[in-house]
C-alpha cells in the first residue's frame, strides 16, 4: 500500500490563504471603474461575452499553481506502509585474529585480506542478522558492537590492519570478548565465529575457560583455523630493510579449537586456501537459524516533480492567455 507523506507539512497550512485571496478578487472587482447608465434594459438583451467569463479563468489559474507550488514546498513522499514480516537471522559475532602471522601469503593476497574478503561475503548474505566485529592479537578489543547496519560494520571490518594491537595470540581474551558482547542478546541462537591460525600464547583467559563462559550464556563457538598444512610463505625483513618471502612452519591449535566447538555444540573447520575458506563461511551460513520479527518499509521517493510541472504547464498557459486571446481584458 503506497502512502504520501509530507517532509514538511506545516507548510500546508499556507493553503488557508486561498479563501482569503478569493475574498480579496472578489472586493477588487466589484471596487472596478464603473458607468453609470438610466437603465440596464438594453445591457441586459446583450449577449454575454465569453471574455467577460474567462477574466475569471487567469485568476483561477494563478490560485491553482500557488497552491500547487504550496504542495511542492511541503515536499510530497511516497511510501510502502510498515509492515511486520517474519523472517530468519541469529546474533553473530565474528571474532578474528589480526596477529602478524595473519600476514602469511598461502592465502591470496594473504591470511588476513582473504579471511576479511570472505567474512565481508557472509554478512552482505545476511541482511536480517545482527552481526558485530571483535578482534585480537595480543590483546582484544571490539571493532563493531551488534548492529544490522552492515554497511557500518563492512566498513570497520575493512579498516583492520595487523599491528592495531599488540601482537601475540590471545585466543581466549578474544573469545571472552565475543562472549560478552553476546551474552545479554534475546536472541534464541547466538553465535561466534572464531577464526585463527596460531597457538594461544597471551592473554589472562584460558581458551577452554572462555569455552565454559560461552556455554553457560548459550552461545555456540565456530572455530576456523586459517592456513596451509606444514609450512607458508612469510613475509620478513633482511638486514637491509627489505621485504622477502621465508618458508615458516604452520602452527594451528587444532586440539583448542576442537575442543572449544565441541564444548559449545559448534563446529570446527580447516581452511587451507580461499576456496575452502569460502566454503566454511558456506556451510555456517547454511546452520539453523530462529525466526524473528522484521519491520520492513520501503525508501521513501520525493513525488513533488508532477506537482511542479502541472504548476509550470498552468502558469505557461496563463501567460499565453493573458498576452494573446484574453490581452484586452487582463
Amino acid at each position: 500500500m503506497i502512502a504520501i507523506e509530507f517532509a514538511y507539512p506545516k507548510l500546508l497550512f499556507l493553503l488557508l490563504l486561498m479563501p482569503l485571496l478569493l475574498v480579496y478578487y472578489y472586493f477588487r472587482q466589484r471596487a472596478a471603474a464603473s458607468v453609470q447608465v438610466s437603465t440596464i434594459q438594453a445591457v441586459e438583451r446583450m449577449p454575454v461575452n465569453y471574455k467577460q467569463v474567462l477574466r475569471h479563468v487567469l485568476f483561477g489559474f494563478k490560485m491553482l499553481a500557488l497552491a500547487l507550488l504550496i504542495i511542492v514546498l511541503a515536499r510530497p513522499q511516497s511510501s510502502n506502509s510498515w509492515e511486520n514480516v517474519s523472517t530468519q537471522g541469529i546474533d553473530i559475532v565474528l571474532a578474528m585474529d589480526v596477529s602478524g602471522s595473519m600476514l602469511a601469503q598461502d592465502l591470496k593476497p594473504d591470511r588476513l585480506e582473504a579471511s576479511k574478503n570472505v567474512a565481508i561475503e557472509f554478512i552482505s548474505g545476511r541482511p536480517y542478522d545482527r552481526l558485530g566485529l571483535v578482534v585480537f592479537s595480543g590483546e582484544s578489543f571490539t571493532q563493531c558492537p551488534l548492529t544490522t547496519d552492515h554497511a557500518v560494520l563492512i566498513n570497520l571490518f575493512k579498516e583492520v590492519k595487523s599491528g592495531i594491537v599488540e601482537d601475540g595470540t590471545a585466543i581466549g581474551v578474544g573469545l571472552a570478548n565475543a562472549v560478552k558482547r553476546l551474552k545479554d542478546s534475546e536472541a534464541i541462537s547466538k553465535v561466534v565465529i572464531l577464526l585463527t591460525d596460531g597457538v594461544n600464547n597471551q592473554g589472562a583467559i584460558d581458551p577452554i575457560t572462555a569455552a565454559e563462559l560461552a556455554k553457560t550464556f548459550g552461545v555456540r563457538v565456530y572455530t576456523i583455523g586459517v592456513g596451509t598444512q606444514g609450512e607458508a610463505p612469510y613475509p620478513v625483513q633482511d638486514m637491509f630493510g627489505r621485504i622477502r618471502l621465508a618458508q615458516m612452519p604452520v602452527e594451528i591449535d587444532e586440539h583448542t579449537l576442537q575442543q572449544i566447538a565441541d564444548i559449545t555444540d559448534g563446529m570446527y573447520f580447516r581452511a587451507t586456501d580461499n576456496n575452502s575458506l569460502r566454503q566454511v563461511y558456506n556451510e555456517i551460513d547454511k546452520l539453523e537459524k530462529s525466526k524473528i520479527n522484521v519491520k520492513e518499509f520501503s525508501r521513501k521517493e520525493e513525488e513533488y516533480l508532477p506537482y511542479a510541472l502541472v504548476a509550470f504547464g498552468i502558469l505557461l498557459l496563463e501567460f499565453i492567455l493573458r498576452k494573446t486571446l484574453l490581452r484586452s481584458i487582463s
